[in-house]
């Protein structure tokens, strides 16, 4: 008997839904066992439920647009840049029914669905995932050394107000005035040979990148080999690298001193570098002097070089494999670019309009970019390829049609059919070997307008 209430026939008709739904997949399992399983869903439904309790946010008044398919909403937003964000709900079917069964939602309830949600379950879900997966064959090892990078970058903001307020601006120099977007500043940890990121920490952009730096050590695996720009190159970011148990690998400044203590090899020496009394000052817990290891190096074509470490053993740690492992640095660098120029397609600009949605939003970006480079770390095993040597471009966009694809399709016995079609798809793109030498020097090709920028007037509000 009909008990009358909406809401009870609203669940009916999910519970019925997932239940078909479930059903479907298992028979799709059955027909390609392998090739199903390694592309199921990668985040648990448990993470989500434990990263809405552990944060609060779990909902107790049964929604439209409950906490759990928020999140899989901010996901998408990180993967299909170009879409609306209500477009993003009905194309990934995640509004339940009401009474009526009708699916729509409006915008507004969007925005308060989000608000309701918070940045905190992102954030809490993103690390969660990635200390799940730094034990999943994401980090490679150099001599027992997990091999990770750490390096920063920009983002823009939505040009508002409070995000103006809050994230600040870059000078932009020349008497052009300030940048016209607000900037976020990002520093992650990143494992180098499958560009998974295990850690991530950004703020205004006033703050500089060592200060956000120094709040990943909790992030970083165990016994790790830290690649760093020289822009790092600070005793309160070093010492304390060492102090927790890791390494550190970077270039030397071309005002750096130290003091030979002695040779240990070809182009190899133990030296001593002095901490400065501003650095004790801030910090009076830093030793006067530290020792580090100096290698140089010279590649053709290149001015000679010196590369830190605080890898002091030439015999465990050889200085030939160390100047050609610092190299891999570049690698950040690359990631930087799937994300910046891939993923949010050049529009680099995060579209929320408030600091706390920028973040949760942000947050989302970055563990949407896990979920592609896990799966190509999938397809790579497979071909047994390296991961660097799949297209992310490729990967990006056969991820984001398969989930456009699964949203419009009512009859989930197809899927065996296009997850086939689809790992196939991406294995066309496997990019060729890497090349050894850089046979061009990097060089920046676009640069700013000579012309002064003009901000238009700030519009007062009507009272």
């Amino acid at each position: 008997m009909d008990s009358g209430r909406p809401e009870d026939h609203a669940a009916a008709i999910v519970d019925e839904g997932t239940t078909r739904f479930e059903d479907d997949l298992g028979a799709a399992a059955e027909l390609i066992p392998a090739g199903f399983a390694t592309f199921r869903a990668s985040i648990e439904p448990a993470w989500i439920e434990e990263a809405l309790l552990a944060t609060g946010t779990a909902t107790v008044r049964r929604r439209r647009l409950p906490a759990e398919q928020v999140i899989w909403l901010v996901l998408g937003m990180g993967l299909m840049r170009d879409t609306p964000i209500a477009e993003i709900v009905r194309r990934l079917d995640l509004a339940l029914p009401d009474a009526e069964g009708n699916r729509t939602v409006v915008s507004s309830a969007v925005s308060q669905a989000r608000a309701r949600l918070g940045a905190e379950p992102l954030e809490w879900l993103f690390h969660r995932t990635a200390h799940e997966w730094a034990t999943q064959g994401t980090v490679h090892r150099w001599r027992e050394l997990a091999l990770v990078a750490a390096d920063g970058t920009t983002l823009r903001v939505a040009d508002s107000d409070e995000n103006r307020t809050y994230f600040g601006s870059q000078d932009a120099g020349a008497g052009r005035g300030t940048s016209g977007y607000p900037l976020l500043r990002l520093v992650t940890v990143m494992a180098v040979r499958t560009h998974v990121l295990l850690g991530a920490a950004f703020g205004p952009y006033r703050h500089g990148e060592c200060s956000y730096a120094r709040a990943l050590l909790e992030d970083l695996p165990e016994r790790s080999l830290v690649l760093l720009d020289r822009g790092y190159l600070q005793a309160d970011v070093l010492v304390p690298l060492v102090a927790s148990g890791h390494h550190w690998l970077t270039r030397a400044k071309s005002s750096t001193t130290y003091r030979v203590i002695r040779r240990l090899g070809p182009g190899d020496e133990l030296v001593e570098m002095t901490v400065s009394s501003a650095a004790r000052k801030k910090d009076p817990s830093l030793p006067r002097t530290f020792l580090v290891r100096a290698i140089r190096y010279q590649r053709k074509g290149f001015r000679p070089k010196t590369l830190l470490t605080s890898l002091l053993d030439s015999s465990l740690f050889p200085a030939d494999e160390l100047r050609v492992l610092y190299h891999e640095r570049w690698e950040i660098e690359l990631g930087y670019g799937e994300i910046k120029t891939d993923l949010l397609e050049r529009m680099e600009t995060i579209r929320s309009k408030s600091p706390d949605m920028v973040t949760q939003e942000l947050w989302g970006l970055l563990l949407a970019y896990n979920l592609i480079r896990l799966e190509m770390m999938r397809i790579a095993s497979d071909l047994e390829v390296e991961p660097t040597r799949i297209s992310f471009v490729a990967a990006a966009r056969e991820i984001r049609l398969e989930w456009y694809w699964n949203a419009d399709t009512p009859t989930p016995g197809a899927i065996p059919k296009r997850l086939a079609t689809m790992r196939d798809n991406i294995r066309v793109f496997v990019l060729p070997a890497r090349r050894t030498e850089r046979l061009y020097p990097r060089a920046v090709k676009l640069k700013m307008s000579n012309y002064a920028r003009k901000r238009p007037p700030t519009r007062r509000r009507r009272k």
